[in-house]
């Protein structure tokens, strides 16, 4: 009669060992990545909600300009907060904007509408778009 054989070998022990490795190390490569993105997207919503200071109506005027977030807000609002005043002018951003561009209607039938885009430069891009509808 055949007897069993003892319950693991070292090379099975070992090849299972390396199987595991390579899981696992996989397993941390893709933590990762999804925690770099998830870094890099809570930055950008973070700085999208900072970039709505500058995004006033005559923002436009600033091309080619650095402003701090104060500057920009302390002709619509007066801030008497002095901590509240020193983080906005911790913010800032630099402001590049192009020629507008006119949108004409087919036919000339239609509303006429004016697009000034507006880039703020920081430690990530933004562009934002301003409509403006000026014939119906």
């Amino acid at each position: 009669m055949k007897t069993l054989r003892p319950a693991f070998t070292i090379i099975e022990i070992l090849i299972s060992v390396i199987i595991i490795s390579v899981s696992i190390i996989y397993v941390l490569k893709l933590h990762s990545q999804n925690h770099e993105q998830i870094v890099y997207i809570s930055e950008r919503n973070k700085l999208s909600l900072q970039d709505s200071l500058f995004l006033t109506d005559d923002v436009v005027r600033y091309h080619r300009d650095r402003k701090e977030a104060y500057e920009v807000l302390e002709k619509h609002f007066k801030v008497k907060d002095l901590k509240s005043r020193e983080l906005l002018k911790k913010n800032a951003r630099d402001f590049f904007i192009p020629e507008p561009i006119n949108i004409l209607p087919d036919e000339g039938y239609g509303p006429t509408a004016i697009v000034d885009e507006i880039m703020l430069k920081d430690k990530h891009s933004s562009v934002y778009y301003h409509f403006k509808i000026s014939n119906f």
